[in-house]
């Protein structure tokens, strides 16, 4: 059963997410930007703001589909796809290999992932410096949010967005920071880990996030699919965004 319902959560955010991301529109709406196109390297202003670089670029095959957030996915999705609880999930879920700890294997000898292509999964530790920034950027998504225009004058408020957006960040920030490579890279190195006390809190915190890594691990793949279909819905004027003016 617990196979079954990892292989249908994980199928339907894949098959979200890919969907999202091919249709290149709709992921803005007032001040929110969605996840899965943030930051935003190249924008269409017709559809949404400005990207860094401008919209899309002349030199991009026309023949090639084209969406923003093909240029910035791989990295939070490579974070994920090489995760070390997401790899016992769809080991468990997809190949049935083992379908549970007491399960035989389907094969005389284990290869682990000392060889291709699941030795590729040892990346992993790279992609977390990426996830962190990722992090910084979903963060001054966040900030934005607050900030809404009337009538070509800027105002500060909150709006049910921007509970979505700070939310999201929220579970990806305790989902990235109970990473084992997180924890290896603050305390992993050091001999003895008491005698630097920053380090050292700083580890604890790590680990206190990692014992319920699983948790976060799914609180923060919905809250990411959400704060997307939040975006998408108000983009099309499906769903109303509520704000309220502080100043």
């Amino acid at each position: 059963m617990q196979p079954l319902l990892v292989f249908l959560g994980l199928s339907t955010f894949v098959v979200y997410s890919t969907w999202a991301a091919f249709q290149g529109k709709n992921y803005s709406s007032g001040p929110y930007l969605s996840p899965f196109y943030s930051p935003l390297l190249f924008g269409d202003v017709k559809i949404g703001p400005h990207g860094w670089f401008g919209p899309k670029p002349g030199w991009y095959p026309g023949w090639l589909p084209w969406s923003a957030a093909f240029w910035i996915l791989w990295g939070p999705g490579g974070f994920r796809l090489t995760c070390y609880y997401y790899r016992g999930a769809y080991y468990k879920a997809f190949w049935a290999d083992p379908p549970a700890c007491g399960v035989g294997e389907p094969r005389k000898s284990y290869w682990g992932e000392s060889k291709l292509p699941l030795i590729v999964q040892n990346i992993h530790r790279y992609f977390l410096y990426l996830a962190l920034l990722f992090l910084v950027f979903l963060a001054y998504d966040v900030w934005e949010a607050l900030w809404f225009d009337d009538g070509g004058k800027r105002h500060f408020g909150i709006g049910l967005g921007t509970i979505v957006l700070a939310a999201n960040v929220a579970l990806l920030t305790c989902y990235t920071l109970g990473c084992h490579s997180f924890r290896h890279l603050v305390g992993g190195v050091r001999d003895r880990l008491s005698k630097n006390r920053v380090s050292y809190q700083v580890y604890r915190c790590s680990s206190c996030l990692n014992r319920r890594h699983m948790m976060w691990a799914w609180f923060s793949l919905f809250s990411v699919g959400f704060a997307d279909l939040y975006v998408r819905m108000c983009a099309m004027g499906i769903w109303h965004d509520w704000h309220w003016r502080i100043f």
